[in-house]
């Protein structure tokens, strides 16, 4: 996959200074500061799928993404004009899982501070291992690996799990390991492991990302990373494309997701930024 690269245009500097005060971290956290990043002169690039009549949904999705055109043609004022009316499920294709999707009495959707979606980003990559075995997990041996060679995890940083699962996409028997339709028993593709999860939680992190259907392995029953992660208000991304183009530390994540009121989650397009 190529990146897609986009030179800003030099008024978004004064964008940039947002991003160096982004790097804070919460009272009593600890963290490696990340370097500021110059927006005019940043590589963007796209870690999104696109929603069409492909898009993956968990197999219990009642329905999945659809898209009804209203009008589409020159109109009787000799203008052209185009509308249409979609429908999905919160939860498909690339997209948010807010807290609320498995705690009580924590943030929805639109609950979430926006500066939380743009944040440094940690990339952990596990694709050789998840090659080998697609039940694959983060485990903390893992994550202290990482830190050996590229520090502690930020405090406030967005971690993405990288495991080659989106070159699987759209392939629905590839990408989740089993196409019985309505059925989710029978799931197989990596993601992280719960006791990974909750040393993620210690470093004060926002976010979970994965370029899988979930931040929970698919042959989990009881999606303990979802429940361990909500609890505290950690929101996750899934179905996330081109981690490869990313490096362990460095990049920028902007990840926007609809802002749905009382939303468990929701359609999002996610990008990376990146020095050039």
């Amino acid at each position: 996959m190529r990146a897609h690269v986009i030179v800003l245009p030099s008024l978004l500097l004064v964008v940039a200074a947002t991003f160096a005060e982004g790097c804070a971290v919460p009272p009593g956290a600890r963290a490696t500061a990340e370097p500021s990043l110059d927006l005019s002169r940043a590589q963007i690039i796209d870690l999104s799928h696109t929603y069409g009549a492909d898009t993956l949904y968990w197999p219990t999705s009642p329905s999945d993404f659809e898209l009804q055109q209203l009008a589409h043609g020159v109109t009787e004022g000799g203008w052209f004009y185009s509308a249409n009316l979609l429908c999905t499920p919160e939860h498909g294709g690339t997209h948010l899982d807010a807290p609320i999707h498995f705690h009580d009495d924590v943030w929805t959707a639109d609950q979430i501070a926006v500066e939380r979606f743009v944040r440094p980003a940690v990339v952990i990559d596990v694709s050789a291992m998840a090659a080998e075995n697609p039940d694959y997990v983060l485990t903390p041996d893992d994550l202290a690996t990482w830190e050996s060679r590229h520090g502690r995890v930020p405090a406030g940083s967005i971690v993405l799990l990288r495991t080659g699962w989106d070159a699987r996409w759209p392939d629905r028997l590839a990408y989740l390991g089993d196409d019985t339709p309505g059925d989710a028993s029978n799931l197989h593709f990596p993601s992280f492991g719960a006791e990974a999860a909750r040393a993620l939680v210690e470093r004060g992190i926002y976010g979970l990302g994965v370029d899988t259907a979930s931040i929970d392995p698919g042959s989990s029953k009881t999606f303990p990373v979802h429940r361990i992660t909500a609890a505290e208000n950690i929101y996750g991304l899934e179905n996330l494309r081109a981690l490869d183009q990313l490096p362990p530390r460095g990049a920028w994540i902007a990840a926007l997701p609809m802002k749905i009121e009382g939303g468990s989650g929701g359609p999002a397009r996610v990008v990376a930024l990146l020095a050039e």
